[in-house]
């Protein structure tokens, strides 16, 4: 008896280290806010805008919802204390609360990424997708001796997370995510003292204008300038027309370009950056050169559109080009 008595005490803990009931009650009011899927939609464009602000004209375009929907939805944010707002002129502009911005970045760029991975049904399918991006993270961390292993493989698991999100066709994402790390590694790493110029075009889908620029930057300045685009906002995949304007001008099977999220490195890895006239606004970097192209939105516009639009961007392309000094 005394044993049994002993047993039973000793599985009694003697402290807790749970957290409050108010603590509790107020985290549980900010979990329910952010248990919907397109304010979470909301929230990762607000929190990726380059801007570091997004205006709800620009939420919008998220959904098929009406404009007093996305105000419902920022304002269950807004009370949750997840989000603050200034209004400018005829539009309110959202940011991530400064209490909360550490939070919401780990929610989106680990917790978000784990989930997913957790969530899905454990098949040989996603067992084996698995265990695909864990090679290919140790094979990039073998070649990239010079960077922290973690940093490698952090930076491979990112990568596939940023594209998974806005994929709708994930047949190509293994190959699609060795060259967007590929890409970043490299941007990390960039000598900047580097004589080949390179050029960044930033718009918010990544879906057009910009990869019409980049496509045109690498045909006419023969490989010598390096051109890439990237988007605040990526899309699943590029406007039709767009692709086929492409396919002329480089020569690429449709799985090789993809609209990519924008990142800091790329930009610091960039000679000139130039947003499309999209309300793109990139971080300044001591050192980077910024223009602003106002051109027409393929998404807007008839193939013949698109073809005056590739031919209001290649002059653009041609004068840049002009301004710049390529090696061979």
């Amino acid at each position: 008896m005394t044993d049994l008595v002993s047993t039973e005490a000793d599985c009694r803990p003697t402290s807790t280290n749970a957290m409050g009931t108010e603590q509790a009650g107020a985290l549980a009011a900010v979990l329910k806010a952010l248990a919907d899927p397109f304010r979470l939609r909301m929230l990762s464009a607000i929190a990726s805008d380059p801007r570091g602000e997004s205006c709800v004209c620009d939420l919008a375009e998220l959904a098929e919802v009406s404009q007093p929907t996305v105000s419902h939805h920022l304002k269950v944010l807004k009370d949750a204390g997840v989000l603050t707002a200034q209004r400018r002129g005829t539009w309110v502009w959202y940011q991530v609360s400064p209490s909360h911005r550490e939070g919401v970045t780990f929610l989106l760029s680990t917790f978000a990424a784990q989930a997913l991975r957790s969530s899905a049904p454990a098949g040989p399918a996603n067992r084996d997708l698995d265990a695909q991006i864990s090679r290919l993270a140790e094979d990039l961390a073998s070649s990239h001796p010079s960077l922290p292993r973690e940093t490698v493989v952090g930076l491979v698991r990112e990568s596939y997370a940023s594209l998974v999100s806005s994929a709708r066709i994930t047949t190509h994402l293994i190959p699609l995510t060795e060259r967007f790390a590929k890409q970043r590694l490299a941007d990390i790493t960039k000598d900047r003292q580097s004589p080949q110029p390179q050029v960044l075009f930033v718009c918010v889908a990544n879906a057009g204008r910009s990869q019409l620029a980049a496509a045109l930057t690498r045909h006419l300045s023969g490989g010598l300038v390096i051109a890439r685009s990237a988007g605040s906002s990526p899309a699943a995949d590029l406007h039709p027309h767009v692709r086929e304007l492409i396919d002329e001008i480089d020569g690429v099977k449709a799985q090789e370009t993809f609209p990519k999220p924008l990142t800091d490195d790329a930009i610091r890895a960039s000679d000139v950056v130039i947003t499309m006239g999209c309300g793109d606004v990139c971080p300044v970097i001591p050192g980077v050169r910024y223009e602003d192209w106002a051109v027409g939105d393929p998404a807007l516009a008839s193939r013949e559109g698109v073809i005056a639009i590739r031919d209001d961007i290649q002059a653009r392309v041609e004068y840049l080009l002009n301004t710049l000094k390529p090696t061979s």
